[in-house]
């Protein structure tokens, strides 16, 4: 028989290899921190849907959602074109090789809006009101529905216009002022939507609830003070952080709706611009206070809204912005330009473009962001200006909050 030696003690007691560590033995705060270093949030939508572990570590955690918007813009995914005759709005996608994450988000949405109904294949009948949080929101005169559509989620709510009584009490006649849906970042909540109108002193309000699918009417204001002289004595709205604000259409003052207490008020305008026929509309600053972007030749004036030393709120003066590099970003003159035109002020830029609304269809214009808080002027594209455009920003995906479940990950 052999001679076999018997292993020392130290190899009798020694402990099998580790097992190699992989991302998915991770714990959720190291993938988190990971996570937070992904490029943009289409990286991380398709990092977190590539497996229930991922998916689990990005959705339980609110301070990691707060962390990554803070960390990261929303992208803008491109500009929808409404075009003067209801009808499917065109989409105009951002373009940027150097991010393949955002092109494929915007290769799988529907931009064609091929979920919207129509009653008539050749004139479907719908425009855009604007787009908030993901959502695009459209009005169909014909059909008299408001649609709610998200083209990432192709997720779809149809609702009906408010009843006629909206109109009842009207000191002369009542027309429609604009209609705005009001959401969360976290979701979770009953979508919600603000219908206005006005006659031809007041205004008023009316609130649709997905919970209860009606429509809550709320009264007339109290006459705006002086009384307007034109029938048409407001400009289109902007929602800013839960509040509409209208433009009076001599730039007098601002008419603001709060559309937590549903209740109107006026508020007046940098003295600057009182009468002065600019064109010019309220957006927001990257940390949410209202601002008014005013193209003045080719340079853009901000004042923001906040409190002096006096404590009292007003519009302060807060900086300019020279943009004849215009010419060396475009390789053209400022004379092929024309004017400026800003579209929105959304979240700390400003998205603009350099000619007037549909000054010529046939000559292409650039449209182009500013970033606020840096000066770093962008281009987008360019393009016939042939339609009132609305960009479309990337929202936080439900599907990435608290615990909705993918329907791709259903059985995995």
């Amino acid at each position: 028989m052999a001679w076999q030696q018997s292993p020392s003690p130290a190899a009798a007691n020694s402990s099998p290899p580790p097992a190699p560590t992989t991302v998915i033995s991770l714990d959720e705060d190291l993938l988190r921190e990971i996570f937070l270093r992904l490029p943009s949030l289409p990286s991380l939508v398709r990092a977190a849907l590539s497996c229930r572990t991922f998916l689990g570590a990005v959705r339980s955690s609110p301070a990691f959602r707060r962390s990554f918007r803070e960390a990261h813009l929303p992208p803008l995914l491109g500009l929808f074109f409404d075009p003067e005759v209801p009808s499917i709005p065109a989409f105009a996608p951002l373009r940027r090789r150097a991010d393949p994450d955002l092109a494929a988000a915007v290769r799988g949405a529907d931009f064609f809006l091929t979920r919207l109904p129509a009653d008539d294949d050749t004139f479907p009948g719908w425009a855009i009101e604007g787009c908030c949080d993901g959502n695009v929101l459209l009005q169909n005169c014909s059909l008299e529905q408001f649609a709610v559509y998200n083209p990432l989620a192709r997720a779809l709510d149809l609702i009906p216009v408010p009843p006629d009584k909206i109109f009842d009490g009207a000191r002369g006649d009542a027309k429609y002022l604009g209609c705005y849906i009001l959401s969360s970042e976290e979701g979770g909540e009953p979508l919600r939507l603000v219908y206005t109108c006005h006659d031809k002193s007041r205004a008023r309000a009316a609130v649709f609830s997905s919970e209860s699918r009606e429509w809550q009417i709320f009264p007339w204001s109290e006459a705006v003070t002086p009384l307007p002289e034109d029938q048409h004595w407001l400009k289109v709205g902007t929602l800013v952080n839960g509040f509409v604000y209208w433009i009076h259409t001599n730039e007098a003052y601002i008419l603001v709706l709060n559309t937590a207490t549903l209740h109107f008020s006026q508020m007046d305008l940098p003295p600057t611009l009182v009468a002065r026929d600019l064109i010019f509309r309220v957006g927001e600053t990257k940390d949410g206070k209202p601002c008014i972007v005013c193209p003045i030749d080719f340079e853009l004036f901000v004042w923001v809204r906040g409190a002096e030393d006096d404590g009292i709120e007003r519009w302060i003066f807060d900086q300019r912005f020279p943009l004849e590099t215009i010419v060396e970003v475009t390789e053209s003159t400022l004379v092929e330009h024309g004017d400026l035109k800003v579209v929105a002020t959304i979240g700390g830029f400003v998205y603009f473009s350099t000619m007037e609304t549909f000054l010529d269809g046939h000559n292409p214009s650039w449209f182009m962001s500013l970033c606020m808080e840096t000066g770093e002027l962008a281009t987008l594209f360019q393009r016939r200006f042939d339609g009132h455009p609305h960009p479309y920003i990337m929202a936080w995906p439900p599907c990435l909050i608290d615990n909705q479940v993918h329907p791709q990950l259903e059985g995995a």
